[in-house]
């Protein structure tokens, strides 16, 4: 079977011992910060490539729920399967989270309002989030688009889900007509045309067919980030916090 993989290198090489023990290092200091949170769920995003470039500093994000029926303080996200153009969802301990080969040992989390957890506590309880879930894995796919699907773009839609009124949203449609509703907005991502074109013949994970015509031959790629994901959380949920754990 193929490692799962989101925003990270994909490389396959050995862990040096180094980086387990910063790994789970990290991995203690915001279970803790979550616990001192009081948090029954949050979101937290992990730098796992270096998208300085771009002007974006995390790569991915997921959710982190305290009391997972399977455990607590257990992530919840999308994985895109090495060398494939598929994805998965999982559950798994915040020392796994941060043991993918990450690029900077921190984590952005954000504490959504009481109500908003309870609202994603009960979504995440449900069918819905692998409703919203779409296997075709497009690390760039189009904000917009239905087509693919990149792993910030399932955080996004599930929390358009919790957000609804119950019931609303159970089918990606839905949660695409809800953001839009809402006002989300993707973060523009700039990418040249050769580096597009590299990245379409040697990547399987990597496509750029859903996006508008003309945004795609100006290199204008609308996709959604972490970045766009935390600015859109901020606005629509003004009891929302967020901190940084190194």
């Amino acid at each position: 079977m193929a490692t799962a993989h989101a925003g990270a290198s994909c490389e396959d090489r050995p862990l040096e011992p180094r980086n387990v023990v910063q790994a789970m290092d990290l991995a203690l200091r915001t279970r803790e910060a979550l616990d001192a949170s009081g948090a029954q769920v949050a979101l937290v995003a992990r730098a796992g490539q270096d998208l300085s470039a771009y002007g974006l500093r995390y790569s991915h994000m997921a959710f982190v729920w305290r009391d997972h029926p399977k455990g607590r303080w257990l992530v919840v996200h999308e994985l895109n399967g090495c060398g494939t153009a598929s994805s998965g969802l999982y559950d798994e301990g915040l020392g796994n989270f941060f043991l993918d080969d990450m690029f900077l040992y921190e984590a952005q989390i954000v504490i959504p309002s009481d109500t908003v957890q309870q609202r994603l506590v009960r979504v995440l309880a449900t069918g819905t989030p692998r409703r919203l879930h779409q296997p075709q894995y497009n690390m760039l796919a189009y904000a917009y688009g239905t087509r693919y699907q990149n792993s910030n773009q399932w955080v996004l839609e599930t929390l358009a889900a919790a957000g609804a009124e119950p019931g609303q949203v159970e089918n990606r449609n839905e949660a695409q007509a809800w953001l839009k509703s809402a006002g989300f907005t993707p973060i523009t991502v700039h990418i040249p045309a050769l580096t597009r074109l590299g990245a379409r013949m040697f990547r399987a994970n990597v496509a750029f067919d859903d996006h508008p015509f003309d945004q795609r031959m100006a290199g204008r790629i609308d996709t959604v980030t972490v970045d766009a994901v935390v600015r859109f959380v901020r606005r629509a949920d003004p009891g929302a916090s967020q901190f940084v754990v190194r």
